[in-house]
């Protein structure tokens, strides 16, 4: 029988493209309304930040030209330049100067006098340029005439342009150019002492049977529900100069780098040891088993098995220790004195000296190293391979009454350290006045006769802290569940992660500048929420938001996509199945994404330090401005009052959780 083959005579097969569902369209569209708040609450205004540090702004003499009239007729035309260059009043330096600079014009006129009868005619030749009159301004080519009395007030404003002179100027001022040696030389020590103690404590959690390990626990986490400035207030009444025991630092101040190390390691403690607990935790028993049966020593196991084991917990808490201090303002302000970093840097150019360009320019330099640490970071985190596979056996520690009690010694230094601070911290807060008078009192509770914003921004914190918590989870959480249940429109998705991911990166001083920038020009139309609570709540879901995002997609990712089959084969619309499934079943996720928005919200700084306004003061702002004020143990009294509150704010979220396990996820019990 003969064979045909009929394969070179058909025609090629159509490529068959799949087609959206309707559920599949809805979702792809709101990524794109969430995608889109991202773009206007993060890239906007990084971009526009990123523009404004290369703008640069002179006075250009040239463009303005003068005449003078002293009874005898109109001089010639003259402009500012020859004036200048002729009587040596400026020197170059002198004629750069920020966007918002201003220029007397009588400075060309060394022997004016306002109660003069001499006139002066004024025009400027750029028709891009102006000069004000009081608050008028001039943007004409045109020649005006003014009395002497009306002369003195103008004042000629700037050329803009574009170019690199910011970062020359930056970079050629050694004060500005040491605020980056400072930033990494704190940021590497703080990194190492940190980690290192973290490592010690987690080895202690996860490697021993010493007793009281939930109070440990708990202890470490203190940080986490204070501001990065309580620390450093309680160092000044340790150490400072009427300090209990400033005769340990051997005369040494605790304003400058030491106390900004001390501090930083109690605020950083807690991430590192989290991350590195996690490392830990999931030790393979085999592996230690091998280790004895090959007789090797405690020591050598430890950094063939342990550390190895553990290496990319370490890593990448290094890089967030490195990025949480590089990036902290708080606490360099306290007690930072006249040791200057990059955070620091920025809030004197922009609220110190009104020079945003170089505020700009600061902030651009601070993200190259936050940047490094966040890219680097996420390599590692690619790189890292399961260390847990189905036939593991978790690690048990065996009891050694020895290593048992020397971790346990060594928790409660630590713990002492920690808890040591925040007792200290409640104390100055009750002393009527340190070291005078010790008698208790609440009377530095009494906020609203103290500088700083009252119990009024207190309440303010809350509200913030509230609103967070609800819109943040809700836009985070269905943001997350779009992203990762959307079938195709594959660029859409990857450029909605890359979104998402971007806040973690981005120090809060940088976010904040860059919102005065974007939201504050006068042709932006969303401008109006500048100075309201809105602007606020933006701004810090905005900041807190990848971890918020990390955490969702993280619960998402433990559901069956059967799920999401049945309920089409089912016909039922996506939004049913979200409200009746997915939210009750990561109910504990979306509950630890609002308390973690909540505690953050609470104790935020740097993110919206240039973004309040009188009406919408907040506590932590409240305690650096009472610090500011001389007013250090009222600072103490509302840093204890942040802290007391994200504590009540726990235990309702630890008391809630339970109450919702038990309706919510009484199928994990009877799956048991």
């Amino acid at each position: 029988m003969a064979s045909f083959n009929t394969s070179k005579n058909l025609p090629p097969a159509p490529k068959i493209h799949p087609k959206s569902s309707r559920d599949d369209r809805m979702m792809a569209g709101a990524i794109f309304v969430i995608g889109l708040y991202l773009v206007i609450a993060l890239a906007l205004p990084l971009y526009t930040m990123l523009s404004k540090s290369f703008t640069t702004a002179v006075f250009n003499l040239q463009n303005y030209e003068f005449q003078v009239n002293k009874g005898d007729g109109w001089s010639e035309p003259v402009s500012g330049y020859q004036i200048n260059e002729s009587l040596s009043l400026l020197k170059p330096d002198e004629l750069i100067t920020s966007s918002d600079g201003r220029l007397a014009a009588t400075t060309f006129f060394p022997d004016f006098n306002f109660r003069s009868k001499t006139e002066y005619r004024l025009r400027q030749l750029d028709e891009n340029g102006s000069f004000l009159v009081g608050t008028q301004r001039i943007a004409d080519t045109e020649w005006h005439t003014y009395p002497a009395n009306k002369f003195r007030r103008i004042v000629l404003r700037p050329s803009q342009s574009s170019g690199i002179d910011n970062y020359i100027t930056y970079f050629s001022t050694p004060a500005l150019f040491r605020s980056i040696q400072n930033s990494l030389f704190i940021s590497i020590l703080t990194t190492l002492i940190t980690v290192g103690l973290a490592f010690g404590f987690a080895y202690a959690l996860t490697r021993s049977r010493m007793p009281f390990k939930g109070g440990f626990r708990l202890a470490a986490m203190v940080p986490i529900l204070v501001p990065s400035l309580l620390p450093g207030i309680a160092l000044v009444y340790l150490f400072g100069n009427q300090g209990m025991i400033k005769e340990v630092l051997f005369g040494e101040p605790i304003y400058g780098p030491i106390g900004i190390v001390i501090g930083s390691v109690f605020f950083t403690f807690p991430h590192a040891l989290i991350i590195i607990t996690t490392a830990l935790a999931i030790s393979d028993a085999r592996l230690y088993e091998a280790a004895v049966s090959l007789r090797a020593s405690p020591w050598k196991t430890f950094w063939t098995v342990t550390i190895p084991g553990a290496r990319y917990g370490l890593i990448s808490a290094s890089f967030v220790v490195f990025n949480l201090v590089i990036t902290d303002f708080g606490l360099p302000k306290v007690i930072g004195g006249q040791y200057n970093m990059l955070a620091v840097d920025i809030y004197k150019q922009v609220i110190g000296q009104q020079n945003f360009e170089m505020g700009a320019v600061v902030s651009v330099v601070l993200l190259i190293p936050a940047l490094s640490a966040f890219t680097i970071d996420r390599y590692v985190q690619k790189k890292q391979v399961a260390q847990i596979s189905s036939r593991s056996v978790p690690y048990e520690p065996k009891s050694n009454r020895k290593f048992d009690m020397i971790c346990f010694f060594y928790c409660a230094l630590v713990a002492v350290f920690i808890v040591g601070l925040i007792i200290i911290c409640q104390y100055a807060a009750l002393i009527k006045l340190w070291p005078y008078n010790l008698n208790l009192s609440l009377a530095n509770y009494n906020f609203d006769v103290m500088d700083g914003g009252g119990w009024s921004s207190y309440y303010n914190s809350i509200k913030l802290a509230l609103l967070t918590a609800l819109t943040g989870t809700l836009v985070v959480f269905f943001g997350a569940y779009m992203v990762e249940k959307t079938n195709g429109f594959l660029f859409t998705r990857s450029a909605f992660q890359f979104l998402a991911m971007m806040p973690m990166a981005i120090p809060g001083m940088v976010l904040g500048l860059a919102y005065i920038f974007f939201f504050n020009h006068p042709d932006n139309p969303l401008g109006t929420i500048y100075g309201t609570m809105v602007i606020l709540v933006v701004c810090t879901v905005t900041h807190f938001y990848t971890v918020s995002h990390l955490t969702a997609v993280t619960a998402l990712k433990q559901m069956d996509r059967e799920f999401e089959a049945v309920a089409s084969s089912l016909k039922q619309p996506f939004y049913k199945l979200f409200a009746k499934v997915t939210v009750p079943v990561c109910m504990p996720s979306i509950l630890d994404i609002s308390i973690y928005l909540f505690v953050n919200a609470m104790t935020t700084v740097s993110a919206v330090i240039f973004l309040y306004s009188p009406d919408t003061a907040l506590a932590s702002i409240a305690v650096m401005n009472m610090d500011d004020a001389g007013d250090i143990a009222p600072a103490a009294a509302m840093g204890m009052m942040i802290f007391y509150t994200n504590v009540i704010a726990r235990l309702i979220h630890l008391f809630v959780t339970r109450k919702l396990m038990k309706s919510t996820q009484a199928w994990r019990t009877r799956q048991r």
